[in-house]
């Protein structure tokens, strides 16, 4: 998934995770998800690449069990949940990855399709941001930008 396909076009793939017990709905608290399913998003299609699994966690402020569900969310650009905390809204934004509250039983292919959507129509919001941080940092940046009479 880095930032140009073969052809030298962008590319707009991007990797979420959502937290269910039945791979079909968003049934699950981020905290206390027993297991994240991760699928790579483009236009054209969403794949399931991976499924992680926890076991069974209760839901008893323990931050943690945070550290490992964010370490296995890896190059995730959001993860779908029923709710999140707010310590984990901030270690899942430190590591880049957006938190998406949605309702209990959300369908998972329904979120896809909308994903899939929002990349053909053009992405907004955590979509944009998550694309732009996969493109590699221009060196020549600086350059410009002190060419142009930028200063600290």
């Amino acid at each position: 998934m880095g930032p140009n396909t073969e052809d030298g076009s962008l590319d707009t793939s991007i990797k979420v995770a959502f937290a269910t017990t039945d791979m079909q709905e968003v049934n699950q608290h981020f905290g206390a998800a027993e297991s994240f399913a991760m699928y790579a998003v483009t236009p054209d299609k969403a794949t399931l690449i991976e499924v992680t699994e926890f076991g069974r966690l209760d839901m008893d402020g323990n931050e943690d069990k945070l550290g490992g569900k964010i370490e296995a969310l890896h190059g995730c650009a959001a993860v779908y949940s029923n709710a999140v905390g707010a310590s984990a809204i901030g270690q899942l934004k430190s590591a880049g990855i957006q938190p998406v509250k949605v309702s209990a039983g959300a369908v998972i292919a329904d979120l896809l399709e909308s994903l899939r959507e929002e990349l053909i129509a053009g992405p907004s919001t955590w979509v944009a941001r998550a694309l732009e941080r996969q493109k590699p940092k221009d060196p020549e940046r600086f350059a410009e930008m002190e060419a142009e009479g930028w200063e600290e």
